[in-house]
């Protein structure tokens, strides 16, 4: 039997990983654990990562909680600061951009055809900006929310 038989986990991370991949300010998807990608190499930015954090399954549901970041290098100008709100740095443009990758991921899950495909995202979603959290000097968005997809696993 194939591991894609049934919808569930593999439906939900391949949506994503094309959803992000899609995007235009994302060069690559990871998985898993954040610790365990390699953040030093410069060519994998712009950057959109997933977490699977726990599946709850109902009767006819299932319901996925899950973590998608999407960050880039924050780029730091040799030159004097002239402009304190913005400072020397291009943080505002990277945290820009990575929110407009999440909020249309989001987006296209929650209405179009994904929706009548069977795909909702519950509830309000939060999205949470960083910005120097790992190795480089880094900005981004992580977003958690849940989606709830059919259970249709046949247990005859």
């Amino acid at each position: 039997m194939s591991y894609k038989a049934a919808r569930g986990f593999y439906v939900i991370t391949d949506l994503i990983e094309n959803l992000l991949i899609a995007d235009e300010y994302i060069n690559t998807v990871t998985y898993g654990d954040i610790s365990d990608v390699d953040l030093n190499k410069q060519t994998i930015f712009p950057l959109g990562h997933l977490i699977v954090n726990n599946i709850t399954s109902a009767e006819q549901t299932l319901t996925f909680n899950v973590s998608i970041l999407s960050m880039d290098i924050v780029n730091v100008e040799k030159k004097a600061t002239t402009n304190w709100f913005r400072g020397n740095t291009n943080e505002q443009d990277v945290l820009n951009a990575q929110f407009k990758v999440l909020n249309k991921l989001i987006q296209k899950i929650r209405i179009g055809s994904l929706y009548r495909e069977g795909y909702q995202v519950l509830g309000d979603v939060s999205f949470e900006p960083f910005t120097d959290r790992f190795e480089n000097l880094l900005a981004g968005w992580a977003a958690t929310f849940d989606i709830m997809i059919n259970n249709d696993q046949q247990v005859c």
